[in-house]
């Protein structure tokens, strides 16, 4: 498991405090990512498996690190 204290650095501006990324495991296999509750990115079949199963020995702070690296650059300037 990850420690905080090797991800100190990657969050200066402490906004994963704020916990802006959720998701939710569907019955199909699917994770639905979402970003201050809006649907940003779906995963399915083995890269939902394999994050379901990484997210699941993470605490909360170093789940919501995975979820945003998971996510990617997905702001463009455009989003409303």
């Amino acid at each position: 498991m990850k420690s905080i204290e090797r991800n100190e650095g990657i969050d200066k501006r402490h906004w994963l405090d704020e916990k802006p990324f959720s998701y939710q495991a569907t019955k199909d296999n699917k994770v639905l990512i979402s970003w201050h509750g809006k649907l940003i990115k779906v995963l399915k079949g083995k890269l939902a498996e394999k994050l379901i199963h990484k997210l699941t020995d993470l605490d909360t702070k170093e789940q919501q690190l995975e979820l945003a690296k998971v996510t990617g650059n997905f702001k463009r300037g455009n989003e409303r």
